[in-house]
């Protein structure tokens, strides 16, 4: 693709906020987003780049908009899209009433294909680039998710479900097909285009010691894929727990014994771990996804970030949809904020920005393409309407310096601030009536 310039406010993050005094090194009021064939030239002012541009390079200007990178959502599951804001009492109930059933609909491959392809345009509708997805216990699932993906040239991370107990038939393999069938999924997609693979034990309740084994010798073998698994969610899953591996002295011990606590995995939740655990999970460099609307909606507890911090835990933040209540991650960071005041942590807007882009792509261990501008990188990223709905653009327009536009737009934003969704460069959503004025 030809050199590209897009011009309006821009801000992406150089590191994480906590750790940088400096998190306003990235925003620029009247800013200039530089991409050419799918990947970032320069981002900076305006005013430094407009005019270094050679005669008749295209820019195109958004007025009263955003530009930031494309959000990352750390956790969520495209089967569970038709069951989202199902009601249960708690985790496991929700798991059987509602999920469940709607999972055993996806051993059709036709189900899968239209399900995935209406997921992946949901999440670029949503402002979400890239992903990493629970899929089903179906081969057929993860070869339509990967399908749809590629086609859109999203940076998708997912995987077949390993799950041979503990669930209904239909939705049970065994130690020796979810082994082989992962492999074969590996061998047809991982690395291909944007695509990563994860394997992906449900969670140690539904799979035996030879089928956690096998995962973590996946893991071993394949040393580019990723773990991703839940973790610590529920306060009755956790006895569960307790009650099928005796031998073990805490829910991560169960993990640690197979192999799959590494710097390659993701654990969604995270809500009720031990000192010792937060601990051994720093030490291992396993990275959790945050997931606050599901764990209000399911009355699952509230995360600690700051043990996060404290341990060194890398985070990104999830939707967790189904048990979560939106795709938005504006959204999202919005109750993320509501969690942390509750726990008396206040999460500045620069930190909940990190979680939902650079924060996310570490923890998927992709910041090295993706997550914010800097030179080289993959040209994913939002335009934001700062004028989506009325009360936005009145608050915005109120708004005396950057952290208080951005908290604004996490507070009161969602998929209609969303005006553009661009992947590698290209143009992959708008909510624009009209073209912006080239200037």
């Amino acid at each position: 693709m030809p050199r590209q310039v897009y011009r309006a406010a821009l801000f992406h993050l150089l590191d994480d906020p906590a750790q940088t005094r400096a998190p306003l090194d990235g925003y620029f009021a009247d800013g200039a987003l530089m991409v050419e064939d799918g990947h970032v030239v320069r981002a900076g002012p305006w005013a430094e780049i407009g005019p270094t541009l050679p005669p008749g390079t295209a820019v195109e200007r958004f007025d009263n908009a955003l530009i930031v990178p494309g959000f990352v959502d750390a956790h969520v599951h495209y089967p569970q899209l038709d069951i989202i804001a199902s009601p249960a009492p708690h985790l496991m109930d929700w798991l059987d009433t509602h999920t469940f059933p709607s999972e055993l609909r996806f051993a059709d491959r036709a189900v899968a294909d239209e399900a995935a392809a209406f997921f992946l345009d949901e999440l670029l509708r949503h402002g979400t680039t890239t992903a990493l997805v629970y899929a089903t216990v179906h081969k057929a699932s993860v070869d339509a998710l990967f399908t749809a993906a590629k086609t859109r040239n999203m940076r998708i991370v997912s995987g077949k479900v390993l799950m041979d107990r503990n669930a209904p038939d239909g939705l049970r393999d065994t130690a020796e097909t979810g082994r082989h069938e992962s492999e074969d999924l590996i061998r047809a997609w991982h690395g291909k285009g944007r695509l990563t693979y994860a394997v992906t034990p449900r969670f140690v309740v539904t799979s035996t010691e030879a089928q956690l084994a096998g995962a973590g010798r996946l893991v071993k073998d394949h040393p580019g894929v990723l773990m991703h698994t839940h973790l610590a969610e529920n306060h009755e899953e956790i006895a569960e727990v307790r009650r099928l591996f005796p031998d073990c002295a805490d829910y991560l011990g169960v993990c640690e014994k197979f192999g799959l606590v590494t710097d390659r995995s993701v654990f969604a939740h995270c809500l009720h771990l031990s000192e010792s655990e937060w601990r051994r999970m720093g030490a291992a460099g396993s990275a959790i996804a945050f997931c606050p609307t599901s764990n209000l909606f399911l009355g699952s507890g509230l995360f600690d970030a700051a043990k996060a911090h404290e341990h060194h835990v890398p985070v990104g933040l999830g939707t967790d949809v189904g048990g979560g209540t939106s795709l938005s991650l504006l959204q999202t960071m919005n109750e993320a904020f509501k969690v942390g005041q509750l726990r008396r942590q206040m999460q500045s807007p620069f930190q909940l920005f990190y979680l939902a882009t650079l924060g996310g792509a570490k923890a998927l261990r992709l910041d090295s393409h993706i997550g914010n501008f800097a030179p080289g990188k993959e040209a994913d990223f939002l335009v934001l309407d700062l004028a989506a709905t009325p009360l936005l653009e009145r608050r915005t327009a109120y708004a005396n310096a950057p952290a208080e536009l951005l908290f604004a737009l996490a507070m009161l934003g969602d998929d209609r601030a969303v005006a553009r969704t661009y992947v590698a460069g290209a143009l992959a959503h708008s909510r624009l009536d009209n073209r912006p004025s080239a200037k």
